[in-house]
């Protein structure tokens, strides 16, 4: 202890204190007490200690390292208080604490570091990010951060296979391995990135101050090339790889857990485009990724809300132009993204389950349509409608009971209803799809194979099969562009194969009882060569993009029911 008096000097000092900082009570008397114990060297607690030795504040208590005369340093607790009664000055308190604070030291390495590499753990990588985060909001530095978020490609296999103690070894000397990549890649402006254990096999190498997306683009390569030489442990040598998510932006605006996150999206991409590499985050991909998700949560409800509605294409007999049929093609009107075409959504409904209601939907509302254009025109031929099905709706639905129920509710004659499958779902089908299948045929609804000559193009398996409809894929028709009777578009020519293929495919698939659509049909070139090869009817926009079920109407309305070329275009 000390005394202290209205001036801040040392009055007096007793020898506990004298030994503390490695001198004599004696040599403390006149010193500035603030130096003695180092009370100026921070504002606030300046601050404070002045208003204590004013009488304005009744007591002072921090912590300070301070440094004995022979140069060791101590840490102590500093209390400062007036003296009791009248008598002026202070009564200055210095604790030794070094051993408490050694044991706080410790307990913090243990609480913030992992036991098993010995990197930094989860809680303090965050700690660190969101100090660098702060740091830069107040300028300095480059104003960037950028981050590698690793994990390793099929560690889970090590674990099962060789056991728990085994892989906490080979996460050791992965450890090792990335603490001397970032030794190496340390930069004189940016320092020594942190590398940190996250979780499981997840590592993470922070780069505070980063200089561009080509130094974390160096690093994550330098930690993939260092992990692909084999691990020797024990005698036992493991080959692993790993993938990486590569992150790096203006720190400005960016929060800890949205770096994290986008970093582990980034990774995400790398192991789903084949692992062992490293991928750059892509604000563009992320947008798409998010925009996946929103739709996937709204897509069930919107189903209720009556969000999705009906556009159709006509389907055109290739020898008289006549209307044959119109193939209904979905679109739902999101209030957020505006309409959507089906690449957009279907997938997500047959990955949640949702297509079997929306099938249903459909289903339903096109044949509903359908009977009305026959019932408003009565004069005409009935057209027929061609609604898409997806291999889920078989398997997860009834869906002969369904097609049964809505035929017999709207009054629509089953073969006025073709349903369309992918030639990868029709082709090498069993069991329950081909008897479904079947009982659709024994019915009387036409089925299709929709994309022909892009799947198995099992030509032979189609005997086998209730097929009525082959519907080749449009990769074939826009193959039609050679032309030899036109010196002019010798530049332009391709190889006439596909004509060859298509002729062949069309021949047989009539010799098997089978008629065939052409996709795709966008210039009266191509139609003129499907007729000529015996396509029976054609699609595309050189007759009508999809149109809503009005525009059908007024086509049925014309005389003939005839469709030109780019009639029913809006």
């Amino acid at each position: 202890m000390a005394v202290v008096d209205a001036q801040g000097m040392v009055v007096s000092a007793n020898d506990t204190l004298g030994t503390l900082l490695g001198t004599t009570p004696q040599a403390l008397a006149g010193s500035t007490a603030a130096d003695l114990v180092d009370l100026a060297s921070d504002s606030p607690t300046w601050h404070a200690y002045r208003e204590v030795l004013r009488g304005d504040q009744p007591r002072l208590t921090c912590t300070r390292r301070l440094k004995r005369a022979d140069g060791q340093a101590v840490w102590a607790q500093i209390t400062v208080t007036p003296l009791a009664g009248d008598a002026p000055g202070l009564l200055l308190s210095v604790a030794d604490i070094s051993v408490r604070r050694d044991l706080q030291v410790r307990l913090r390495h243990l609480q913030m570091h992992d036991p098993v590499t010995r990197l930094p753990n989860r809680s303090l990588f965050f700690e660190r990010l969101s100090a660098a985060l702060e740091a830069e909001a107040y300028g300095g530095g480059t104003g960037r951060i950028g981050l590698c978020y690793l994990d390793l490609d099929g560690f889970k296999a090590v674990n099962d296979t060789l056991g728990h103690r085994v892989g906490d070894r080979l996460l050791a000397a992965v450890a090792e391995r990335l603490t001397r990549c970032a030794q190496e890649a340390a930069h004189p402006r940016t320092g020594t990135p942190l590398v940190a254990r996250l979780g499981g096999d997840e590592f993470a190498l922070l780069v505070e101050d980063s200089t561009g997306t080509e130094q974390l683009a160096d690093l994550a390569e330098s930690a993939l090339g260092a992990l692909r030489a084999p691990f020797d442990l024990d005698g036992r040598r493991l080959s692993v790889s790993a993938s990486v998510g590569v992150v790096e932006r203006h720190a400005a605006g960016t929060t800890p857990t949205a770096l994290v996150q986008a970093a582990d999206t980034t990774l995400y991409w790398a192991k789903a485009d084949g692992k062992d590499r490293w991928t750059l985050f892509d604000p563009e991909r992320n947008a798409h990724r998010m925009t996946r998700q929103a739709l996937a949560s709204t897509l069930r409800p919107a189903i209720d809300r009556g969000e999705f509605d009906l556009r159709y294409q006509p389907l055109v007999g290739m020898e008289d132009g006549r209307l044959r049929g119109v193939e209904a093609l979905i679109r739902w009107n999101h209030p957020q993204f505006g309409v959507l075409a089906p690449n957009r959504f279907i997938a997500l409904a047959e990955e949640d389950g949702s297509i079997v209601p929306l099938g249903r939907w459909v289903l339903r509302t096109a044949c509903e349509q359908a009977r009305r254009w026959q019932l408003d025109h009565p004069g005409e031929p009935p057209i027929f409608v061609s609604v898409n099905v997806a291999v889920r709706q078989v398997w997860d639905s009834d869906l002969v009971a369904d097609v049964a129920r809505t035929l017999a509710e709207t009054g629509l004659a089953p073969e006025l209803l073709q349903l369309e499958l992918t030639e990868s779902a029709v082709m090498g089908s069993s069991g329950r799809p081909l008897q479904a299948l079947q009982a659709l045929s024994d019915m009387g609804v036409q089925i299709a194979i929709d994309d022909f000559g892009t799947g198995y193009s099992n030509l032979a398996y189609l005997s086998r099969l209730p097929v009525s409809v082959l519907k080749l894929d449009g990769s074939f028709v826009r193959g039609f562009q050679y032309d030899a009777r036109s010196a002019e578009r010798e530049a332009d020519r391709t190889s006439p194969a596909d004509e060859v293929i298509v002729e062949a495919m069309v021949q047989l698939a009539h010799r098997l009882g089978l008629s065939v659509t052409a996709e795709c049909v966008e210039t009266s070139d191509q139609a003129t060569r499907l007729r000529r090869i015996g396509c029976d009817t054609g699609q595309g926009w050189l007759y009508s993009r999809p149109v809503p079920p009005d525009r059908i109407s007024e086509l049925l309305d014309s005389p003939g029911a005839g469709v030109q070329a780019g009639v029913g275009n809006p």
